[in-house]
């Protein structure tokens, strides 16, 4: 069925309650169009009870509306108020509102009293609430004489306010002379009647100047009472004269300063009552005086305080509830408690109440025949009484009216007419107060009308609710439907809700429900419509939210704030901090996205929100901002159970600045023996504010704490107050003692002393203790200042002595030390080590044996044995030189040793000696012995000269270590083939005087490798090796020559050239263009590693390997023009002569190398040219 509302419909269903309800509240509240006839309406009025400012001139508002343009008259207490007999009052044209000009002349207080104001026209008056206008006051405190107040310390006070009453009432508080407020705690406190209490006092409340000020916010103005003196006096400081001469009379107070249970200074017994109005704010007050100042509690009997209304002010003294209610009644108790006692007073409360609206009569239009009702229902504590009143005049002598009837608080209308037209009042009163509502009854007969504008666009988000408005008039109340579309398809409730005022919900509004929407409201007298228009819109989603942030005091943060919305729609960004509005610094910066706050400090802490606003929605996001650092330091340090060896430091955190504590450290500093230096004391868990601190005696302390969390320590607190332990006598002694001689007779005792922190007392010294350990002499004892060393003298040589020494200051000695041994003074040991043997082993190594001297003989701390020996002549030379002396060294008590190194077939001299911490003694008597021979080291140079076509000749130097006696040199040699194949050895023996030898019947043009060194008894030595070459023959040389000179040789050669030159032009051309040799590029990608080019400036062969390994050599050493080789070249020499080949040799000294073949006609690459090929190559390819 169609969408319909008519016009005894009810609200909508049950399940759009909060929603209906407003919607039908607002159709009870039918608003009439101004341009039909109606019933005055007051539209605004001064408050009931008005408290002007008589400095300023007073205006009583009285605004109204009605058709025609209502007049206006006012009463005044009740009479009626003829303002145009004052000439100081004045009424706004089209308005009621008066104007009474006393600024220019009069007095306010002339026209205090009750008005009223009426609103008339044809179709009745509207009356105004009764205004009371009073004129706020402000009186000075009355002049009074206030005695000084002298009191014991711990004894209650009151200081009594009493301020001018005032209206309104007065804002009271306490400064003092320089308009300071007074500090105020749980001991000291001001109450809700303005009196200041202390439950006890201190020697610090002494002042002259307690001054109670009153301030009158209405009039701006500020009163003062005069200054109470106050002086406490503490009875510990007063000696017994003054003590005598002071009776209890000249006391404020006669109670004692001793502690004491709580009494109650305010309320007074042991119950009071209290009685509120519903809707005020309830407070309770208890405050109590005792020593020590007592604490208050509250609680409600039968019954908890309400939980969100309930506040605790004035140090829990005052306990408030807000917006009380009936249910707040009850009876409330305070209790007060210290460490001597509670005591409890409980306030019966009762909540009253004005009269308050359960249903306030509204307008009512009728049309000519209709019936209605007019409800004015109110209740209040007591229950309020109900009037009626017709046009200002009570109903019971208004006119009568036959269409009316009242039953109580309803009047009921049946078949009204035009004449029923008239406006009421409804008066609901008690003794708290009253309320009085206008409403008028309109008889009107109009055909439809829709006040809503025509064809309004509607722009609602998707899936939100759509609502479309048909504001309408009509009398009788018309029928509203709705239709969508062109075609005017009707609407249906199973989807749409339709309100009494003519609005249309769409309850969740989709894409499809864009349209055209038209509203018809029909009664008996027409009909009127009116079209509206609707579109959908994307919702506005934040899509990239802002995260939650840590960062730490100082660095940069950043948040990310990505929007999607509607195309249509532009949403503007606005961030927010805390809910409100981003600092006005420079540090904040803003961009499209992001959010940058620089330099963080600690208040940039706190939840930031990204907010997306466009003109249909907004969406938020927020995230926050934790600022951590380094913890702040603690403060509040106090020292607290002070002991002779302990004491309890407490303190109180600082801001942890969003990072948890976990330990505190606490140091020390020794302001006697070490001020300014803070040392290490301990460290607690960051849940502990306390600790107990082991103390030692006699130290003057001062303390601090560190906090510490994951991001640092803090800065150190400031010093606790300093703590002087009492002195005792040391707890411990030296340590490090020990007893050495410096000389031989005497004893040097050192220890290391105490510091100043561990003397434990003033006149610290050392009581130092000796005796011979094996002896039976008593102690000697001498007690010397604060030092470290004492010399006894003329003690024997090498004595074993214990020693003591023992701390002692003024307050006594320490514990009896243990006894450490010690040593006198020693001497250089007296006899030598006897019966020395050497045992040679090999011609490099001997060992040497002897017999131990007798301890007592070594006179202090055996060291070792020491064995000098020397090279003394040689075997084969027997020419005598000096070498100097060597030394070993063997530790402890040994009796042998071993002699490495020694130089084969030499002569050696040794000798022992027995060595303490003093030096050596006498050397045993020299031991001669010889090394047997060795084997020679290499031949030191071999060289090649006069090569002929058979034949070479060798010549060589001896080996400069023959290490014995030469026997014979050996000579090796082998021929290598142009293959590189190694021929048939040749072993030769050459006599040892020999350093020249000829070879003969060689191959001519042949390479051979020699191999030469020389032997001893012991053995062969290291080897040389050299290469070298026969001469060329004369008649292979010229044939070759003519083979060269033959045509078709030369025809040859020109070919290779001219390829050659074509080669290289090619070359060139792709080197300009960047291009990379072909040749050279496939040589690259085939080289052997194993065959390399080779320079030939001598035109002499590479090396071949020795016959052991028979393998190609890698560019091998260049035998040099003088065919020597020396074997005390160096490594490097060998490298260079080797065209940077790394020469290496074996364990005799014959060189490793690789021979390198020669490749024939390698081409060129970029400037370099190709080598020339040996003319002994190229020969030896032809055979």
């Amino acid at each position: 069925m169609p969408l319909k509302i008519m016009p005894k419909k009810k609200c909508s269903s049950a399940g759009r309650a909060p929603l209906m309800l407003f919607l039908c509240q607002v159709m009870s509240a039918l608003e009439v169009p101004l341009d039909l006839v109606q019933p005055p309406t007051i539209t605004q009025q001064s408050p009931k009870d008005y408290i002007i400012d008589p400095r300023e001139n007073i205006v009583i508002q009285c605004e109204a509306k009605g058709k025609p343009p209502p007049s206006f008259s006012w009463t005044q207490n009740g009479t009626h108020f003829d303002i145009d007999k004052d000439l100081l009052v004045t009424m706004k044209p089209g308005s009621g509102t008066l104007t009474i000009n006393i600024m220019s002349e009069g007095k306010a207080e002339t026209y205090e009293g009750v008005y009223q104001c009426t609103a008339r026209n044809e179709r009745g008056a509207a009356v105004s609430n009764n205004i009371v206008i009073r004129p706020s006051r402000s009186p000075l405190w009355t002049k009074e004489k206030l005695e000084p107040i002298t009191l014991r310390s711990g004894q209650s006070l009151v200081l009594p306010c009493r301020p001018p009453i005032g209206l309104p009432p007065p804002i009271i508080f306490w400064m003092d002379n320089s308009f300071q407020r007074l500090p105020q705690s749980e001991r000291v406190s001001q109450g809700l009647n303005g009196d200041l209490y202390f439950s006890n006092v201190l020697p610090e409340d002494t002042r002259e100047d307690y001054i109670c000020y009153a301030r009158f916010n209405h009039t701006q103005t500020i009163q003062q009472k005069q200054p109470i003196s106050v002086k406490v006096i503490s009875v510990d400081e007063l000696n017994d004269t003054i003590a005598a001469n002071l009776s209890d009379t000249e006391f404020y107070g006669a109670k004692s300063h001793r502690e004491r249970p709580p009494t109650f200074l305010t309320p007074e017994g042991n119950a009071s009552r209290k009685e509120e109005l519903r809707g005020n704010v309830l407070s309770l007050e208890c405050i109590a005086e005792g020593l020590p100042t007592p604490v208050i509690y509250w609680i409600k009997e039968d019954g908890t305080l309400p939980l969100n209304r309930t506040f605790y002010r004035n140090f829990k003294k005052t306990l408030q509830i807000v917006q009380v209610t009936e249910a707040d009644s009850g009876n409330y108790q305070c209790i007060a408690k210290n460490a001597l006692g509670a005591i409890h007073h409980t306030i019966s409360v009762t909540v009253k109440a004005a009269p308050y609206w359960i249903i306030a009569p509204q307008n009512l239009v009728l049309s000519p025949g209709e019936d209605g009702t007019l409800i004015c229902r109110a209740n209040g504590n007591p229950k309020p009484r109900i009037s009626w009143l017709s046009n200002g005049v009570p109903i019971e002598i208004a006119p009568d009216d036959p269409s009316r009837k009242i039953d109580g608080d309803t009047i009921i209308f049946s078949n009204v007419q035009e004449r029923s037209s008239a406006v009421y009042q409804c008066n609901a009163s008690n003794e708290y107060g009253y309320l009085l509502a206008n409403a008028f009854v309109n008889v009107l007969a109009e055909p439809p009308r829709i006040l809503t504008p025509a064809n309004t666009l509607y722009q609602v988000i998707s899936n939100r609710p759509a609502l479309l408005d048909c504001a309408f008039f009509g009398s009788p109340l018309p029928t509203i439907e709705w239709f969508k579309g062109a075609k005017g398809s009707a609407l249906h409730e199973d989807i749409y809700v339709l309100h009494e005022n003519g609005t249309l919900e769409i309850p969740v509004a989709q894409k499809d429900s864009t349209g055209t929407y038209t509203c018809v409201a029909r009664n008996k007298l027409g009909m009127a419509t009116n079209d509206v228009h609707l579109e959908i819109k994307d919702p506005t989603r934040i899509i990239k939210q802002p995260e939650y942030a840590v960062v730490q005091r100082g660095n940069t943060v950043s948040f990310e704030c990505k929007v999607k919305h509607d195309h249509t729609l532009i949403p503007t960004i606005t961030w927010l901090k805390d809910h409100g509005e981003l600092p006005s610094d420079g540090r904040f910066t803003v961009d499209k996205d992001h959010l940058v706050v620089a330099d963080v400090n600690d208040d940039d802490g706190g939840t930031y929100t990204c907010v997306a606003n466009t003109t249909l929605d907004n969406v938020s996001a927020s995230a926050v901002l934790s600022v951590v650092d380094v913890p702040n330091p603690p403060f509040d340090l106090e020292l607290t159970d002070q002991l002779d060896r302990s004491v309890q430091l407490s303190w109180t955190p600082g801001d942890d600045n969003n990072s948890p504590i976990t330990k505190f450290i606490i140091e020390y500093e020794d302001a006697m023996h070490e001020p300014g230096l803070w040392h290490h004391q301990t460290e607690v868990p960051g849940t502990q504010t306390t600790a107990q601190l082991r103390l030692s005696p006699y130290v003057n302390y001062s303390f601090r704490v560190m906090a510490v969390n994951n991001l640092g320590r803090s800065l150190p607190s400031q010093a606790s107050e300093q703590y002087l332990t009492k002195a005792a006598e040391p707890d411990k002694n030296p340590t490090a003692v020990e007893g050495l001689g410096s000389e031989p007779d005497n004893l040097v005792i050192t220890w290391k002393p105490l510091n100043g922190f561990e003397s434990n007392g003033p006149g610290l010294q050392y009581k130092v203790s000796w005796r011979q350990k094996d002896g039976d002499d008593e102690w000697t004892s001498v007690v010397v200042a604060n030092v470290s060393k004492y010399i006894v003298s003329g003690t024997p040589t090498f004595v074993p002595y214990l020693i003591r020494v023992q701390a002692l200051n003024d307050a006594g000695f320490a514990p009896e030390p243990a006894a450490v041994m010690g040593h006198s003074g020693e001497d250089l040991p007296m006899v030598a080590p006897g019966n020395v043997r050497v045992n040679v082993v090999n011609s490099t190594l001997a060992e040497v044996h002897w017999d131990p001297v007798p301890l007592k003989s070594i006179r202090g701390h055996l060291q070792g044995y020491r064995i000098y020996y020397w090279k003394a002549q040689s075997s084969s030379t027997r020419n005598r030189r000096h070498i100097e002396k060597k030394i070993l060294t063997f530790q402890g008590s040994k009796t042998h040793g071993m002699l490495p190194g020694l130089e084969p077939f030499s002569h050696y001299t040794l000798n022992v000696r027995v060595a303490n911490g003093k030096g050596e003694g006498p050397a045993s008597p020299d031991r001669v012995f010889s090394t047997p021979e060795g084997v020679p080291s290499a031949p030191s140079s071999l060289k090649i000269v006069n090569p002929t076509l058979d034949s070479l000749t060798l010549e060589w130097e001896p080996p400069s270590h023959p290490n014995g006696i030469l026997i014979e040199y050996t000579l090796k040699y082998q021929p290598i083939n142009s293959t590189h194949e190694l021929g048939p050895l040749v072993d030769l023996k050459i006599p040892a005087n020999k350093t020249r030898w000829t070879l003969k019947n060689l191959n001519f043009s042949t390479r051979y490798k020699f191999y030469f060194y020389a032997q001893t008894a012991a053995g062969s030595g290291s080897q040389i090796t050299e290469e070298a070459i026969t001469t060329v023959d004369e008649a292979m040389a010229s044939r070759q020559v003519d083979i060269a000179t033959q045509g078709w040789f030369i025809g040859l050669m020109c070919a290779v050239a001219l390829l050659i030159l074509i080669l290289l032009i090619v070359c060139f051309i792709r080197r300009n263009k960047g291009g990379k040799y072909p040749v050279k590029e496939k040589e690259d990608a085939h080289a052997d590693p194993e065959i390399q080019p080779m320079k030939e400036d001598d035109g002499t062969f590479g090396e071949y390997s020795d016959a052991e390994d028979h393998k190609p050599l890698k560019k091998g050493s260049r035998t040099p023009s003088d065919r020597t080789v020396k074997k005390e070249d160096s490594d490097d020499s060998l490298v260079d002569y080797g065209e940077g080949v790394n020469g290496q040799f074996n364990e005799d000294g014959s060189f490793i190398g690789q021979y390198s073949g020669k490749k024939e006609k390698e081409p060129a690459e970029g400037n370099e040219s190709s080598e020339a090929p040996s003319p002994v190559n190229a020969m030896n390819s032809f055979v």
